[in-house]
């Protein structure tokens, strides 16, 4: 039950990462729109070349720098058995949520990982770790967890958890901007393409270099949780 670092996953390693980043996991990331709703509110996107704009934006300025590499750092931790590093990484996981609605997705989507990871593998003896991170598991941490179980090779992992948080931010934006199913599958391949490149960013950057900065989303965010009218819990 370890990671590989190798570029190739054997082929059920793969279906198993195309399970964690499944809409239809019971995590709940549909219900977030991670500040696209504020953004649309506030006229920043509006029609589909704005979406694409805002979307690969959000990965290049965002994921790519702080997600993605705390993913390839903790999938790597699990895989050792190294739970004071899991503890320090899911304590920056959530100290750098800027919003209190961010903190919380975070927070609700980690525990409903560990609930469902506690389902499908209960014999794994890095669950009680899981369990016990305060005040709660962080979404990447927990993900991390369900890659490392699957042995697939890190690169792979990040972009199956890219891969997933596009198809959220791409179903959101089909009801909240609202874009047509068409113009959806265009934005959502315009991510898949810039994918590979940030995850490579991520797998690459040093841990001094991580970084949650990203202004105008956290403005934006903390405006969504007095915003009057919204569809998302985020």
């Amino acid at each position: 039950m370890q990671v590989s670092m190798s570029t190739d996953s054997p082929p059920a390693a793969l279906l198993q990462l195309l399970w964690l980043a499944s809409p239809a996991l019971p995590v709940g990331g549909f219900s977030y729109s991670e500040g696209l709703e504020s953004a649309i509110e506030a006229g920043a996107v509006c029609d589909e070349p704005s979406t694409r704009a805002w979307l690969l934006d959000q990965l290049h300025l965002g994921l790519a720098r702080s997600e993605l590499p705390l993913l390839a750092q903790a999938t790597q931790a699990w895989a050792a058995h190294d739970e004071a590093r899991i503890a320090a990484l899911n304590a920056w996981a959530l100290t750098t949520r800027e919003t209190s609605e961010l903190r919380r997705q975070a927070e609700q989507m980690g525990r409903s990982m560990l609930a469902w990871l506690s389902q499908r593998a209960p014999d794994d003896p890095r669950l009680p770790t899981l369990a016990a991170l305060a005040p709660a598991p962080a979404w990447p941490i927990a993900f991390a967890l369900g890659a490392a179980q699957s042995g697939a090779a890190a690169r792979d992992a990040l972009l199956a958890y890219g891969f997933g948080w596009a198809e959220n931010m791409v179903q959101a934006a089909l009801k909240a901007v609202p874009l047509g199913q068409s113009a959806g599958q265009r934005v959502l391949g315009a991510l898949a393409a810039a994918l590979p490149a940030a995850v490579d960013t991520a797998l690459a950057l040093p841990d001094d270099e991580r970084q949650a900065f990203a202004p105008m989303l956290a403005i934006l965010s903390a405006q969504h949780e007095n915003q009057y009218s919204r569809l998302f819990r985020s």
